[in-house]
């Protein structure tokens, strides 16, 4: 009995952990390559690989990646979309984006594999909130208040990143003058930081930090 309550509790404090790391992951990134290396803001999250934070951005996808991969649902397709969420943090840690100037072709082309990487990670995760998240235990009949009171939580988190994954496509299609007019407001590195903090809050309420069950 003892080990089935160490496993519950170190699985929910995976899951607060890795909610934690995505809310902070664009404030940690932001902040200290302004305060320590003195530079200022990229134009997305992915830009900060180029910067003196390249360790805190590679190391917490390979964290988001660790803490996907232990996830463990319901379903076998459950356990597979950890396990692809898995692959695809640790596809965008290892596949920079384009850098603003690019020295070669092939700088574009890795460019490109860490875009799709990152789009199936922001839709895995969605998947997490709104169809995993929302799954209740095998023979469940009522929903108590709390489970209620996270679902809606979860589907909105999950429809706030599919919400920021339409617009940076959209993005991707503005005409040059409108991106130039934008361009200061750093629009991708807003939503994809949105997203962030979304996933980071479905996973908190997944690891029980908020709206926890009475007793």
């Amino acid at each position: 009995m003892n080990s089935q309550i160490d496993l519950v509790i170190s699985r929910l404090i995976l899951r607060k952990t890795l909610g934690i790391l995505g809310i902070l992951l664009p404030f940690m990134l932001v902040l200290g390559n302004l305060i320590i290396f003195r530079d200022g803001l990229e134009n997305s999250i992915s830009g900060y690989y180029h910067t003196g934070m390249r360790n805190v951005f590679v190391g917490v996808l390979f964290a988001y990646g660790l803490f996907l991969f232990s996830y463990r649902g319901y379903e076998r397709k459950d356990d597979i979309a950890g396990d692809l969420g898995c692959v695809f943090a640790i596809g965008v840690a290892i596949f920079p984006t384009t850098p603003e100037n690019p020295t070669s072709q092939w700088a574009g082309t890795i460019g490109l594999i860490h875009l799709a990487f990152a789009m199936l990670l922001f839709s895995a995760l969605a998947y997490f909130a709104i169809c995993l998240f929302t799954k209740t235990r095998p023979g469940t009949v009522v929903l108590g208040r709390k489970k209620k009171q996270r679902n809606i939580v979860y589907r909105s988190c999950g429809y706030a990143i599919v919400i920021c994954i339409v617009v940076l496509v959209l993005l991707k299609f503005l005409p040059g003058d409108i991106t130039s007019s934008i361009e200061g407001v750093k629009p991708v590195l807003l939503f994809e930081s949105l997203a962030l903090v979304a996933f980071g809050i479905s996973w908190l309420v997944k690891g029980e930090a908020l709206f926890r069950d009475e007793a």
